[in-house]
């Protein structure tokens, strides 16, 4: 189904804009409509380059809330945007495809959650940022891949916690804060298809490597890694290290960055089971493009729009999450 849904949209695309040069028009009407455009470094390279800011979800939509632009055309996915809105309310908040998600955020239903939260009333609730603005509204604070082990610390140790929706991510917060939250059983398509046996063989090649990974890979994965961190601590490791080879165990797109910073560094991707897909990669990051960007300046839709409410009560755990951060 996605990929049909990748294949139609982009071929109907180009069909009707062949002759466009994308860069130039692009920069023309961000001119017009005082905009800024955010990418997240799992997005391709052309769109990271021509992007005003390039980084992790939270930090690109924090740096677009102290611009004045009026419009801001997150090319990421929809609960990235939906933080953008939610923390610059009066701005035109635009995704250059309104099917881009993620299946964390798929995998944890407003209706469903709700129902799991009144299970267990004594809990409090710590979602990851991979989640709807709906599932933001329902927690008591929002974390990110950078600060959660920060924020849990904080929590006294009897005080039981629900930690949602990506339980690979929860697992290794349990075992890095010694904790026994409850897991959301929610998983990133991305991350769970690399392949240990894959991984084992490229490491045994290259035995002056180092293994980095996201924490949202499985325990199979992480357990090989010289470094575990976001995806903005990967780029920095990487920086900061005096190694020459990485083997880089999240998106691949994120390279992009770390190789315009280390030039004469090499990196590799792991692959999956097979050894040959590109199931690393992830296929609703790539629903966006150069031609789809164009587009959402042109038409000013697809648009995020979220109710006052909805802003207000979500809003309140992501602050929660800026306080506790800079505590």
């Amino acid at each position: 189904m996605l990929r049909n849904i990748l294949k139609f949209k982009d071929h109907d695309v180009k069909r009707n804009h062949s002759n466009i040069d994308y860069a130039f028009e692009i920069q023309r009407l961000k001119k017009l409509k005082n905009a800024v455009i955010l990418a997240h470094v799992y997005q391709s390279p052309d769109i990271q380059d021509l992007a005003d800011y390039v980084g992790d979800s939270l930090d690109l939509s924090r740096k677009a809330a102290n611009t004045d632009a009026d419009t801001i055309v997150f090319s990421g996915v929809k609960f990235m945007a939906e933080v953008a809105k939610i923390l610059s309310p009066n701005k035109e908040v635009l995704l250059p495809d309104i099917d881009a998600g993620c299946t964390l955020e798929q995998s944890c239903q407003p209706e469903e959650f709700k129902k799991f939260r009144n299970k267990h009333k004594d809990h409090l609730v710590i979602t990851y940022i991979n989640c709807s603005a709906e599932i933001k509204a329902l927690s008591d604070i929002i974390v990110t891949s950078s600060n959660a082990k920060k924020i849990i610390d904080q929590i006294p140790k009897s005080q039981p916690i629900i930690f949602a929706p990506d339980k690979h991510l929860g697992a290794y917060l349990n075992k890095t804060t010694n904790r026994k939250m409850l897991l959301w059983n929610g998983t990133c398509i991305v991350h769970i298809q690399f392949s240990e046996r894959e991984l084992l063989g490229i490491k045994a090649e290259k035995p002056n490597a180092l293994f980095i990974a996201h924490p949202e890979c499985p325990e199979a994965i992480l357990k090989h890694a010289d470094h575990i961190g976001s995806t903005s601590s990967l780029i920095q490791f990487v920086s900061e290290s005096n190694k020459k080879e990485f083997i880089i165990g999240t998106e691949p797109n994120v390279i992009h960055q770390m190789r315009k910073k280390n030039p004469e560094k090499i990196f590799i991707e792991v692959p999956g089971a097979d050894g040959n897909c590109s199931c690393n990669r992830c296929p609703y990051m790539a629903l966006n493009t150069m031609e789809k960007i164009y587009l959402n300046l042109k038409d000013s839709k697809p648009g995020i729009h979220l109710s006052d409410t909805l802003i207000r009560e979500a809003k309140k755990p992501l602050q929660r999450m800026l306080n506790m951060t800079n505590n």
